[in-house]
């Protein structure tokens, strides 16, 4: 069998168009020569940051060495990209929508179905999710512009939450710049809105596309002058239970920010600085500014920056400390939310396979599958994993070679 196309495979064509050599690119981004030959030939799984640091390098998007968006037989059957031109026409014409039939629907009415969309989206059920955006935005910016008062700031406030939907589902599938627009429009409605939260979590999303893009500096900066927003907001830090979620997704952006940049002791103080916050909180897991807080989140953000900073072994053995005699090793509970659980386990198969451990980290692919199968399937890291394992073993499983062919990898 031919064996798949892996983030090594692009990295080494990437390197040859820019005419350097494994020493040369090395030194760019001060490692060692062997170490990229591990990357290119797969024995190594490059971390977020790595591949960050490589496309800058490079000069080259992030989506070049991960292979997004990806097309193939999942879009054949789950048809996600479908939506993508249309989205990218309502993002353009946000402020003069198309001409409807019929007068908006009443505000609930609306309100209701963007509730529908906002936990398709929670749930990373991208399929169904997707055809449902284009008309709804519609519909709640011409009642947006409509109206006035308090019934236009809630036609706004609602429209928030459609283009984070779409954001969302641009950033899953890879069609970055389409994200990023998402998010401009996020600001836009939420600015309408005139609601301060909103405001704060519409700028939150913005730094987790900074993250993305490698942009660490400006990143920490905009987090941290949204805390401290927060906190002039909120008069001698007599925070709303709303105001204490959001304020712990910042500090667990942070978290993973101080990662990315390998500092270990800040990544410690802001998971135990959200760990106070979600004390305050009642230690209880919420949604508020449809934002995940609470000590499930804070546990799989713990388990995630581990991971990033190449901690694999401490990461497993933290699943395992948590855990109880007769469940085994911690999971997520039932009640979390799809996309972060699904995320928490494509995140622990990638580092039981660094581990060595083959079946585990199929395992938790499998299990990351039942949860959100949208989005394990264009996930790259879960990609990688599942192309390092068909690498890897020699006769590969029915179930293996299936799940493969299920998330669409091609061989070369």
């Amino acid at each position: 069998m031919a064996e798949p196309m892996m983030l090594g495979d692009r990295l080494r064509i990437a390197r040859k168009m820019r005419r350097l050599s494994v020493a040369q690119l090395a030194q760019k981004i001060s490692v060692s020569p062997s170490y990229i030959n591990k990357l290119e030939s797969g024995a190594r799984k490059a971390t977020m940051s790595m591949v960050q640091g490589l496309s800058k390098a490079l000069y080259i998007n992030v989506e070049v060495l991960t292979g997004q968006p990806y097309y193939g037989e999942p879009e054949a059957e789950d048809r996600v990209h479908a939506v993508v031109p249309e989205l990218r026409r309502i993002m353009l014409c946000y402020d003069t929508p198309d001409d409807l039939e019929a007068a908006p629907r009443s505000l609930p009415v609306l309100a209701s179905e963007v509730d529908q969309i906002s936990a398709l989206r929670r749930d990373a059920r991208y399929g169904p999710m997707g055809p449902l955006l284009a008309p709804i935005i519609t519909e709640l910016t011409h009642a947006a512009l409509s109206s006035q008062g308090e019934d236009q700031r809630k036609a706004f406030w609602h429209l928030a939450r459609a283009y984070r939907a779409v954001n969302s589902l641009a950033h899953k599938l890879g069609h970055h710049d389409l994200s990023s627009t998402a998010l401009d429009r996020v600001r836009w409605a939420a600015e309408r809105a005139q609601d301060p939260l909103l405001q704060i979590t519409a700028s939150y999303l913005v730094t987790g596309a900074m993250l993305r893009q490698g942009a660490y500096g400006s990143a920490r900066q905009k987090l941290i002058a949204l805390r401290k927003e927060l906190e002039r907001l909120q008069p001698e830090r007599s925070y709303t239970k709303d105001a204490l979620a959001v304020d712990g997704a910042l500090l667990l952006k942070l978290a993973v920010l101080e990662a990315r940049e390998n500092n270990v002791d800040k990544v410690g103080d802001y998971l135990r600085e959200a760990a106070q916050v979600a004390e305050l909180a009642g230690n209880q897991d919420s949604l508020a500014y449809e934002t995940s807080f609470g000590p499930t989140n804070i546990r799989i953000h713990e388990v995630h920056t581990l991971i990033d900073m190449g901690d694999t072994g401490q990461a497993i053995a933290r699943l395992a400390e948590w855990g109880t005699s007769s469940a085994g090793e911690w999971q997520p509970p039932a009640t979390t939310v799809g996309e972060r659980s699904s995320h928490h386990f494509i995140d622990v198969a990638s580092a039981r396979l660094a581990a060595g451990d083959r079946s585990g980290a199929f395992l938790d692919l499998q299990r990351a599958r039942k949860i959100a199968p949208n989005h394990v399937r264009f996930h790259p890291s879960a990609r990688e994993t599942t192309a390092a394992l068909l690498r890897l073993e020699t006769h590969p499983s029915n179930d293996l070679t299936g799940f493969a062919s299920w998330t669409g990898i091609t061989t070369t």
